[in-house]
């Protein structure tokens, strides 16, 4: 069967078809294209047409996908255990890995997922502050928990509004929402309400709304303003923790938060999530403390040693550098093919391995009000002419896309060149 059958099928069995709402093609329009397989840094569809991937799963692949060095530990997890329920070596492997390669992670709790991750993250701060409000930035994403679902209000500043049906009044007035990028403001707010907060939650690096890069010297202000008034912060780094650096964005940017959570590479390419960090507020977790959480599937063996083999390689193999370098420069030559054929000027915005492709501004982009207008509507027809040319990039032109380690230089002259007869095209 082709995508488009498939996908009839879908729609009478899942809402919108889909299991996660991105991959339905909302923003960009058509039907979404079905895999079946994947390797290194290609898709193939189930009409067995072979897509270069520059999605990698929204960032976990970092290695690419099926890395053979990761499937050989997989391999041999499927012969010894899939899930236990019970204590085990491979996640006290996988802590001292990451307690030892981030200095501000003191303790660590594997889970699931980012979201949870995230939504135990608030209940520690909220336990150990006594405080029940909770500070985020709109352009921000910390999954879909109740709490931090929520969009800047019509009102007055920090107030918010639900970003979803069925979230309670009452989640939604104890979470804060600002604009990134104006010091005035938080201090208008904590000097308002900084003694009921108990967590400023951010991306330092917000990669879920374009790629809204931030200046240090604003993210070091908001962190003392929180710690001044006595609230907690939290690095939200599900997508850049382990991808940008060993020690995420915080270690690039030299601030230590008191908690972080984790998920996508930590994982391998197996669902998992983490959250970390002072041993004082690690230990109100329960069986140590009085804040609850617990998970059947948490630290499963492959998510923990997948993850493990992933890790080991990135440092051992300079992963890192060499992603920045590749990044880097395809990134840029893509904007460049962008820029001889359209009406108007591309520009390609790069962090180490993530990559953003948007109309050129004169003043850099930081908030979601600076986004280009039109952005959705051109990024809709270049994606289209790029899945059709045999590129797969995230079906959203306000997601970031990725480089993974099977991005050799061959697959890239590859993409390069795909691109350019797609660019002809349009």
């Amino acid at each position: 069967m082709n995508s488009q059958e498939l996908f009839d099928r879908s729609l009478k069995a899942a809402p919108g078809g889909v299991h996660s709402p991105v991959r339905g093609f909302g923003s960009v329009g058509g039907t979404p294209v079905f895999f079946n397989r994947a390797d290194g840094a290609r898709l193939f569809d189930v009409s067995g047409k072979d897509y270069i991937d520059f999605c990698q799963s929204f960032g976990p692949l970092i290695l690419g996908h099926r890395d053979p060095d990761v499937a050989a530990v997989v391999r041999e997890t499927v012969e010894t255990a899939w899930t236990l329920g019970a204590c085990e070596p491979w996640s006290l492997e996988l802590a001292e890995f990451v307690i030892n390669a981030v200095p501000w992670v003191e303790k660590i709790r594997f889970v699931n997922s980012g979201t949870e991750a995230v939504m135990s993250a608030l209940r520690v701060a909220r336990a150990a502050t006594g405080r029940q409000k909770i500070l985020k930035f709109d352009g921000c994403y910390h999954g879909h928990l109740d709490s931090l679902l929520v969009k800047a209000g019509s009102g007055l500043a920090g107030e918010s509004a639900s970003d979803s049906a069925g979230i309670g009044s009452d989640l939604v007035n104890n979470t804060l929402v600002l604009p990134l990028d104006d010091e005035a403001a938080v201090d208008e707010l904590f000097a308002r309400e900084g003694d009921q907060i108990a967590l400023l939650a951010i991306e330092a690096l917000p990669a879920n709304y374009g790629l809204l890069m931030q200046r240090p010297e604003y993210l070091q202000h908001i962190v003392n303003t929180a710690r001044k008034y006595g609230a907690l912060v939290l690095f939200d780094e599900v997508i850049t923790g382990f991808r940008v650096g060993l020690q995420g964005i915080a270690g690039d940017l030299g601030i230590a938060p008191d908690l972080v959570t984790y998920g996508k590479i930590l994982g391998g390419g197996f669902p998992v999530g983490a959250y970390a960090g002072r041993r004082d507020l690690m230990d109100q977790v329960a069986p140590a403390g009085p804040v609850y959480q617990a998970g059947t599937l948490s630290a499963n063996p492959f998510g923990m040693r997948a993850g493990l083999a992933t890790l080991q390689k990135c440092k051992t193999r300079n992963v890192y550098a060499v992603l920045d370098e590749r990044t880097s420069s395809f990134s840029s030559t893509v904007a460049d093919l962008l820029n001889q054929k359209s009406d108007h000027q591309w520009e390609a915005l790069q962090y180490a391995s993530l990559f953003w492709l948007r109309s050129k501004t004169d003043a850099p982009v930081r908030r979601v009000d600076q986004i280009p207008a039109g952005h959705k509507e051109r990024y809709a027809r270049f994606f289209h002419a790029l899945l059709a040319a045999g590129i797969y990039l995230a079906p959203s032109g306000y997601e970031v896309g990725f480089l993974s380690f099977a991005h050799d230089q061959a697959v890239i002259d590859q993409a390069l060149d795909r691109i350019a007869s797609a660019v002809a095209s349009l």
